[in-house]
C-alpha cells in the first residue's frame, strides 16, 4: 500500500467533517464571486441606464449596496470563521491520531532498530514530518478542491455573459496543466532530499548536544564545528537546489497567469469598441480573471505545499512501516504472574544474518528463586544472554522457557510484566523523582512510592533534596549522582514487584560506598525472586547460588563461588586477576 493510501486511512473517519468544511468553503469562496456581477450591474444597469433619473439611480444603488453589505458584513464573517475552524480542527485531529499511532509503533520497534537509527531523525519524523502532512488534508483535500470549484463557478458565470471571451480567458489552461506535470514531479524528489538532509542535521545535533561533556573534555569544539558544518552545508545545498527549482516553477506559472488577463483585456477592449459587449461586461470579465487566476496562483502554491507534504508522508510511513523484529504470534497467550523457573535450552543467537554467532548452544536450568551470576570477559555474550530473557531479541536457535512455556508463545508485554531490570546506565526521565519511581507501577500510591524508596535505600537522600519526592531530576537524571540514580532505578523495581530480576552491571560504575549501599538494596530486592546478575566485580556476586562463566558465547563452567574456587578454572583465574582472594 502506498504512503498516500495509508494516510487516507487516518483521514477516512473525518470524511463527513471534511465534506462539511468544503461545503462551507464553497460559500466562503462563492460570495466574493458576486463582486464582478455587482460591478457589471452598477455600470450597465445603474450608471448607464438612460431611462432612469439621478434620484432613481441613487435609490437603486443604495438598495443594491444594502443587500451587498448584508451578505458581506453579516453572512460572510461566521462562514469564514467556521470554515477556518473546521479545516484546522480536522487537520490537527488527524495529526493527533498519526502521532499517537507513530508513538505506539516506535515503542514496539526492536533495540536493533534503535542501535542503527539516530534519535534525532526519529524525532524529526514524528514532529516535523507529521506536522507537514497536515497540509495534505487542509490544502490537498480542502483548499485545492475549493479553488477548483471557485474556478468552475467563475467560468460558468463568464459563459453566461460571453462565450467567446470565456474561451480567451481559459485558452492558456492546457499549457498551465503541462507545466504543472513537468515541474512538480522533480519538485517532490527535491523536497524529499531536503527533508532527509534536515533530519540528518537534527540527528547529528541531538547526538552532539547529549555529548557536550565529551566535546569539552577533549577540546573538540573546532573538530565538532567542522563535522556539523558538513551536514549543515549538505542541507544548505539541498535547500538551494529545491529553492532553484521552485523559483523556476513560480516564474513559469506566474508568467502564464499574468498573460491570460492581458489577453482578455485586449480582446474585451476591442469588442467594446466594436459595440459587441458592454463596458460592464468588460469590467466584470476583468474582475473574474482575478477570481479565476487568483485560485490558479494559489493552486501553484498549493501544489508546492502539497508536494512537500507528500514527501513528508513518505518519510512518516517509511518509519511507520518499519517491521518489528519481535512480534506476538496470533495464538500468543497472556502470561500471568510466574513462579520464575527458567530453562535456557541450546540457545544460539546472532544479531545479523551475515554475522557470526554471539551465543552457541547455551543451556541453563534455573530454579524459581535462584540467583544466577554471569561473569566473563567483555564481549563474551553475558549481556546478550540476559537481553533474550525479556525478549528484546529472539533466539536464532534453541528456546527459552518460563515456567515451562516458550516465551515466543506468550505476549511479549505480559512476559515483561514479570521482569524487573536494573542496568549500568538507568535512564531517568526529566520529571520528578516520584514519577520516575512510579515507572514501576503508574497507579501506585504515595505511600507505596515511599515504601519502595526506603527498601532501595533511597528515602534518606530524597528527603534531603530541595523538594523531596517532587524534585525534578533533569534530562536522563543529570542532577543526581550515579549511586542516587541506581537507587531510584531499584526503587521502581521494588514498586513493580516482579518475580524475575535482571541486574546488568548495576554497580560497576559506582564508588565503594555507593556500591555497598546499592548492593544491600539489591540483595533485599532479590530475596525470593529468580535473579540474574551480570557483574565484573566478582566480590559483588560471591553470594549467588550459581556463578556461570561465559566466554566466546559458550558456558565454560558453572557452580557456587566455593566450588569454582576449588576447581581453579576460568573463574578462579579471573578472581586472582582482581586480587579478591585476599592472598
Amino acid at each position: 500500500m502506498s504512503s498516500i493510501k495509508q494516510y487516507i486511512q487516518f483521514v477516512k473517519p473525518y470524511k463527513w467533517k471534511i465534506l462539511v468544511t468544503v461545503l462551507v468553503g464553497i460559500l466562503k469562496f462563492g460570495i466574493p464571486l458576486l463582486m464582478p456581477l455587482i460591478l457589471k450591474y452598477v455600470i450597465d444597469n445603474i450608471i448607464n441606464a438612460e431611462d432612469m433619473t439621478d434620484a432613481a439611480r441613487i435609490e437603486h444603488l443604495l438598495w443594491l449596496m444594502g443587500g451587498a453589505f448584508v451578505i458581506f458584513l453579516i453572512m460572510r464573517p461566521p462562514i469564514e470563521y467556521f470554515r477556518q475552524y473546521l479545516a484546522q480542527w480536522v487537520g490537527n485531529t488527524i495529526l493527533y491520531d498519526v502521532r499517537n499511532k507513530l508513538f505506539d509503533h516506535i515503542q514496539k520497534l526492536s533495540l536493533r532498530f534503535y542501535s542503527q537509527t539516530k534519535t534525532g531523525e526519529i524525532i524529526s519524523r514524528v514532529i516535523h514530518d507529521v506536522e507537514q502532512t497536515k497540509n495534505f488534508v487542509v490544502t490537498g483535500l480542502m483548499n485545492i478542491w475549493l479553488d477548483m470549484i471557485t474556478i468552475l463557478i467563475a467560468i460558468g458565470i463568464m459563459l453566461t455573459m460571453d462565450v467567446g471571451l470565456t474561451i480567451v480567458a481559459v485558452i492558456l489552461f492546457p499549457i498551465f496543466g503541462f507545466c504543472v506535470k513537468f515541474f512538480y514531479g522533480r519538485l517532490r524528489e527535491l523536497t524529499r532530499e531536503r527533508s532527509q538532509s534536515l533530519a540528518e542535521v537534527q540527528g547529528h545535533l541531538h547526538e552532539r548536544v547529549q555529548g557536550i561533556p565529551v566535546t569539552r573534555s577533549f577540546a573538540l569544539e573546532g573538530y565538532e564545528q567542522g563535522q556539523f558544518d558538513k551536514r549543515n552545508a549538505n542541507f544548505l545545498q539541498k535547500a538551494l537546489n529545491h529553492t532553484d527549482w521552485n523559483a523556476k516553477t513560480f516564474a513559469v506559472m506566474n508568467t502564464i497567469t499574468d498573460l491570460a488577463p492581458l489577453l482578455v483585456i485586449g480582446v474585451a477592449g476591442y469588442l467594446v469598441i466594436q459595440g459587441d459587449v458592454t463596458v460592464g461586461t468588460m469590467a466584470a470579465f476583468a474582475g473574474y480573471m482575478e477570481r479565476v487566476y487568483g485560485p490558479l496562483r494559489r493552486l501553484i502554491s498549493s501544489s508546492t505545499v502539497l508536494t512537500q507534504s507528500i514527501a513528508s508522508i513518505d518519510r512518516v510511513f517509511e518509519l511507520m512501516n518499519e517491521k518489528y523484529d519481535i512480534t506476538d504470534k496470533e495464538s500468543a497467550k497472556q502470561l500471568g504472574r510466574v513462579d520464575g523457573k527458567i530453562d535456557i535450552e541450546n540457545v544460539s543467537f546472532k544479531y545479523e544474518d551475515e554475522e557470526s554467532e554471539v551465543l552457541r548452544n547455551v543451556s541453563l536450568n534455573v530454579k524459581s528463586g535462584e540467583t544466577i551470576a554471569f561473569v566473563g570477559m567483555s564481549g563474551g555474550g553475558k549481556s546478550t544472554l540476559i537481553s533474550l530473557i525479556p525478549r528484546f531479541y529472539d533466539v536464532t536457535g534453541g528456546s527459552i522457557k518460563v515456567d515451562g512455556t516458550d516465551i515466543r508463545d506468550v505476549q511479549a508485554r505480559s512476559l515483561r510484566d514479570n521482569i524487573g531490570m536494573v542496568l549500568q546506565d538507568n535512564i531517568l526521565f526529566s520529571e520528578s523523582i516520584a514519577m520516575n519511581i512510579r515507572m514501576g507501577n503508574p497507579d501506585a500510591t504515595d505511600e507505596e512510592v515511599v515504601r519502595a524508596a526506603k527498601a532501595a535505600n533511597a528515602h534518606d537522600f530524597i528527603q534531603q533534596l530541595s523538594e523531596g519526592y517532587d524534585t525534578t531530576v533533569g534530562e536522563r537524571g543529570v542532577k543526581l549522582s550515579g549511586g542516587q540514580k541506581q537507587r531510584i532505578a531499584i526503587a521502581r523495581v521494588f514498586l513493580k514487584n516482579p518475580p524475575i530480576l535482571i541486574f546488568d552491571e548495576a554497580t560497576s560504575a559506582l564508588d565503594l560506598e555507593s556500591e555497598h549501599i546499592i548492593q544491600e538494596a539489591m540483595e533485599r530486592l532479590a530475596s525470593d525472586r529468580t535473579t540474574f546478575i551480570v557483574a565484573h566485580r566478582l566480590a559483588t556476586i560471591t553470594h549467588a547460588d550459581r556463578i556461570v562463566h561465559i566466554e566466546d558465547g559458550e558456558i565454560k563452567e558453572a557452580g557456587s563461588h566455593n566450588e569454582l574456587m576449588k576447581r581453579k578454572g576460568h573463574y578462579y583465574d579471573l578472581y586472582q586477576v582482581q586480587n579478591l582472594d585476599g592472598a
